[in-house]
């Protein structure tokens, strides 16, 4: 789109969110709206999609813009999980920090994370019995992205995914209720208690921390660019409300504003084949972070890599959690059968969906797989999941043969009860067979989901120029970096990603600033 009329939609969004009670007119992913208008199955539902994503964060009250100050510590841009983690540590150590979100409300992508955080050697899984170790968590996404990861990067990750969730733990954010996601063989995946989607839960806390720590959150804040004096980062050009520039001026600067899943433009321009995708991602997910970054000379890698998730309903491009796959459903055609290993990586799942003729699929499971998903209630609000008391009563409502129905979901429970799936060697999400009636599914179909590149970062989080140098005073964490997930992520490390790193571009930017 046209800045102008990315300012107008954004605008508008505002106004529509303030009546609603949505907040008080001051947010995360830092960029403007999408570009092609080809793109209008994106471009239709993506406005009513970010009033439902917010509700988590829309009763919060912001700071109001009579408080903003000259000068902080720490100016942190975006506030989303990253944003929020990193003000938090800030703060923790001492420091003045404050947000800017460009969106009316907190949150960012973060409030449409679904099915939960991965981390290993938790003292959830040692409570549950499971055992896990932070290498084999190391070989499983290393070999989910195919061997191009950041090494360094994902080391750190996975050495510090344990203490992400007691730091969670330790200030009210509980996530003790662990699944399974694709490309993995332990359960790691940590969930609300009540097993429901993490993203609304998490932003909820972190926005209530964030509060009760007196840090200033504004939002509808559009930091438009990243000043620096002397090679070292120095402050933000922001635009409150699109229409009061300010410049507020910091010892560090924090991007925290999310990836580029919305903006067609930027995709389109190193993938074209992604080109009439509906996209998962919230509308502010446009890349501003990345491009003011590299105007300050800091430099991208993998950005040709995108994540096509292989379960979204498409009219409303809303992401169905892979946690459904990981307590039990199936995957099956519009001939009643499966094709594929439902919890293989993501890529290898959206591939196996692309070789249907009509490119889509049926997720199915029964009641006992609702009741361990608390996320399918939304999904039930939301229209999207269609209900048969029998097996054959679900196949007439999917218009698939009722017969060859049946027979699929035989065979599998007898997989289940034997523990092999001879027909695709799944080996994962199969403690409970799908034997509960009513019967359910929900129709699908890939969309765009995250970006695995963006800039590029240390173990510190501070920002690499083009000869792997740290950029003075500015850090950046979350979506908005590029290299950890390599070619591929699993389901459960973005969530996994945005507290560890966001935890320490909050700390490491503070000893920056105390030893200035």
């Amino acid at each position: 789109m046209k800045k102008k009329t990315a300012a107008a939609l954004l605008l508008i969004l505002s106004v529509m969110l303030v009546i609603a009670g949505c907040g008080n007119g001051n947010s995360n992913n830092n960029t403007s709206s999408k570009a092609n208008e080809n793109k209008s199955k994106n471009s239709a539902t993506n406005a009513p999609k970010e009033t439902e994503a917010v509700s988590g964060a829309s009763e919060a009250s912001y700071t109001p813009f009579d408080q903003l100050k000259d000068k902080y510590d720490i100016i942190i841009v975006g506030a989303g999980g990253a944003g929020m983690s990193a003000a938090l540590e800030a703060k923790e150590k001492g420091m003045n920090p404050v947000i800017l979100e460009k969106m009316p409300v907190a949150g960012g992508n973060t409030t449409k994370s679904s099915s939960g955080m991965n981390a290993s050697q938790t003292k959830f899984q040692k409570e549950q019995g499971i055992e896990d170790s932070n290498d084999l968590f190391y070989e499983e996404t290393l070999k989910g992205g195919h061997d191009t990861n950041d090494k360094e990067m994902l080391r750190f990750f996975v050495d510090n995914s344990a203490s992400a969730i007691d730091w969670l733990d330790s200030i009210g954010i509980r996530l003790n209720n662990i699944t399974i996601t694709g490309g993995m063989k332990e359960k790691r995946t940590h969930r609300p208690e009540d097993g429901s989607a993490v993203g609304q839960y998490l932003v909820k806390g972190l926005v209530k921390n964030v509060q009760e720590k007196g840090i200033p959150l504004f939002v509808n804040a559009d930091v438009k660019e990243i000043t620096e004096k002397d090679g070292k980062a120095n402050g933000v050009k922001v635009l409150f409300n699109q229409k009061d520039e300010k410049t507020i001026t910091a010892a560090a600067v924090i991007v925290t504003t999310g990836g580029f899943g919305a903006n067609m433009d930027m995709i389109s321009k190193v993938r074209p084949d992604l080109e009439g995708y509906v996209t998962t991602n919230q509308i502010g997910s446009t890349g501003d972070g990345i491009q003011m970054i590299e105007k300050l000379g800091g430099t991208t890698v993998d950005m040709d890599q995108i994540q096509v998730h292989p379960t979204v309903q498409q009219e409303k491009s809303y992401l169905i959690g892979e946690a459904v796959r990981g307590e039990g459903a199936l995957l099956v055609s519009s001939e009643g059968k499966r094709f594929t290993n439902e919890l293989d990586t993501r890529d290898k799942v959206t591939a196996a969906i692309n070789t249907l003729p009509e490119k889509s699929a049926f997720l199915v499971f029964d009641s006992g797989v609702k009741t361990r998903v608390k996320a399918i209630e939304q999904y039930e609000k939301m229209g999207f999941v269609i209900q048969g008391d029998s097996i054959e009563a679900l196949a007439k409502e999917m218009n698939v043969p009722a017969d060859q129905l049946q027979k699929t979901l035989d065979t599998w429970n007898s997989s289940v009860k034997n523990k092999k799936d001879a027909e695709f060697g799944r080996t994962t999400g199969m403690d409970n067979d799908l034997s509960g009636s009513p019967y359910y599914a929900i129709k699908i179909g890939p969309g765009i989901h995250y970006t695995m590149g963006g800039v590029k970062i240390n173990t510190n989080t501070e920002v690499l120029n083009k000869d792997g140098k740290p950029i003075t005073g500015l850090f950046a964490a979350g979506e908005v970096v590029g290299g950890l997930h390599g070619q591929n992520r699993i389901g459960g490390n973005s969530v996994a990603e945005i507290i560890i790193f966001g935890r320490q571009a909050g700390i490491k930017s503070a000893e920056f600033v105390k030893a200035q």
